[in-house]
């Protein structure tokens, strides 16, 4: 009986507790039956029960890994050379981030455009104009980070901090166009209810990963920095009303289109003032440090004539002395000394 008992706890064990590479192939079949059952498949189709139930399990098992999984990151984290180099290392994850965003931003952009010519629609060219205008920062901060580390150029990276909040006030225009065409011609974002609950996941992550970032690269007093973040953190309140959009056309109620308007419109209009209000910041704070720095630089400047000229004295005084011929420098001998001394 005690062994009988013994395997049942094997056994269970076994089942609660997989190999890591069962979990990795059960991972994928579980999202894709999953999927189809929600697509495809009624609620009390019995493949949907049995899909959910499967896909249940797999989530039990993945979820019971979960400290072994956060010691093996750890681990990781400690002993890998490259990882010790990415967590250490500000300046490479922030080239990287830049970099990451700045093609993401381009190619959206490009992609936006070219539905605006194919459509003929503004909805498409303000699109097009808010993602190459979030191209256009993240490139003008690139081009000096790639260059040099935070703190090597303080009034260059003074200067891109007040030209990221000028470009934010061009992007509010943008923004503007965009929120105006929701309100007014109900013009929307349509997805499926499945799409829209990844998208929600992935928003509020990075909602939440850009105001921990914002607060967190305070610390390093760059304004180089500070810009990235700052960029990261209006797009991920864009992201935001994109969801809400998405979310009302998929579970909103049709009945009553005035109040998803109101909704929209007062979020937009929540993100409008929030932007010109960073922007104002950054153009005010900017220009208040570059004012600072130039008086700092011309109390300092007059210091440093004057040394110069000591020093070229000092040179001049040194050269005249070695150009004194030798005879100006000895004691003239007295006439009739040589007859005298013969005479002796």
């Amino acid at each position: 009986m005690k062994k009988g008992k013994m395997d049942w706890k094997k056994i269970g064990f076994k089942i609660l507790y997989p190999h890591p590479a069962v979990i990795i192939c059960l991972l994928p079949i579980a999202t894709a039956f999953l999927v189809l059952s929600l697509l495809f498949l009624g609620s009390s189709s019995p493949l949907a029960i049995l899909s959910y139930l499967f896909s249940l399990y797999v989530l039990i098992t993945l979820c019971a890994r979960i400290p072994k999984i956060i010691v093996f990151f750890k681990t990781f984290k400690r002993e890998n050379k490259y990882a010790q180099k990415w967590f250490s290392d500000v300046h490479l994850r922030m080239n990287v981030s830049l970099y990451g965003a700045l093609i993401w931003n381009l190619a959206y952009a490009i992609f936006q455009l070219g539905l605006g010519f194919f459509h003929k629609s503004f909805w498409y060219g303000s699109m097009f104009l808010y993602y190459l205008t979030l191209g256009i920062m993240r490139f003008f901060l690139v081009k000096h980070t790639r260059k040099h580390k935070a703190g090597e150029k303080e009034e260059i990276e003074i200067k891109r901090y007040v030209q990221t909040g000028w470009l934010l006030l061009f992007i509010n225009l943008a923004l503007s166009v965009i929120i105006f065409f929701m309100v007014y011609w109900n013009r929307t974002f349509t997805h499926h209810q499945i799409t829209i609950i990844g998208l929600a996941a992935y928003t509020f992550l990075t909602f939440t990963f850009a105001i921990i970032n914002l607060v967190k690269y305070k610390k390093y007093n760059s304004p180089i920095y500070l810009s990235a973040k700052v960029i990261t953190l209006v797009s991920a309140c864009v992201s935001m009303l994109t969801l809400e959009t998405s979310m009302l056309t998929a579970f909103g109620t049709k009945d009553n289109p005035l109040f998803n308007r109101i909704l929209i419109g007062a979020t937009g209009g929540a993100i409008i003032l929030f932007t010109l209000t960073l922007a104002i910041i950054m153009i005010v704070k900017g220009c208040k440090q570059l004012k600072k720095l130039k008086q700092t630089q011309t109390t300092l400047s007059p210091n440093i004539p004057q040394t110069a000229l000591s020093v070229e004295d000092d040179e001049t005084t040194l050269s005249q002395k070695q150009k004194t011929p030798k005879a100006q420098a000895l004691p003239q001998r007295l006439p009739g000394s040589k007859k005298t001394k013969n005479n002796t």
